[in-house]
């Protein structure tokens, strides 16, 4: 069994704005794996799916970005997965909008939602799908701007690279981190 781990923040409040990518890919997988209805356990949203023979869990904590560890933390405990065997989804203000990243394990690059993951877990192997969400010049108060929503002319990019994200997961499934790194990890965006 797997997990997919997607970040974000609860609430209609923060649905559509740009710190919500990981839940987005994980709502796209939800809808690509006919995943079942989903139920709150664990301090997260989960939806069991299967894609092919193998069982997945796609995941959104329910404890807001900067304690996401927390929900990872019972999620793994409660299903007996490893850190190395759940994919985490979520944004990255370091890329363009639309670039994906994948990585097989790593620092948390200044994304408060991964540190707690790694600071819970006390592992940095968790391989995770990284979704740029950078557009334009810095903004003044990053953190203003990752919980604003995408402007209308980012609309179709994000939607692109919520698909692209989608598929850079069942890649990292199903062929193993260097062949996704390899395939997804150029400079194009999605």
């Amino acid at each position: 069994m797997r997990l997919v781990l997607g970040l974000g923040n609860p609430g209609p409040r923060y649905r559509r704005t740009r710190h919500n990518l990981g839940f987005m890919v994980v709502d796209a997988l939800a809808v690509r794996w006919a995943g079942r209805a989903g139920r709150t356990e664990h301090e997260a949203f989960v939806v069991e799916a299967r894609r092919g023979d193998e069982p997945v869990l796609l995941a959104r904590p329910l404890t807001f970005m900067n304690r996401s560890g927390v929900a990872a933390e019972r999620l793994l405990a409660a299903t007996g997965i490893s850190p190395p065997d759940m994919i985490v989804v979520l944004d990255d203000f370091a890329l363009d909008l639309g670039l994906i990243r994948i990585r097989e394990r790593g620092s948390h690059g200044g994304h408060n939602g991964l540190r707690s993951i790694i600071e819970t877990l006390a592992t940095d192997e968790i391989p995770r799908v990284r979704v740029g969400i950078r557009s334009g010049a810095s903004p003044e108060d990053l953190a203003e701007f990752v919980l604003s929503e995408f402007a209308e002319d980012e609309v179709l990019t994000v939607q692109e690279a919520v698909g692209a994200a989608a598929d850079a997961v069942e890649a990292l499934m199903s062929e193993g981190a260097a062949i996704a790194m390899n395939r997804f990890n150029s400079p194009r965006k999605a």
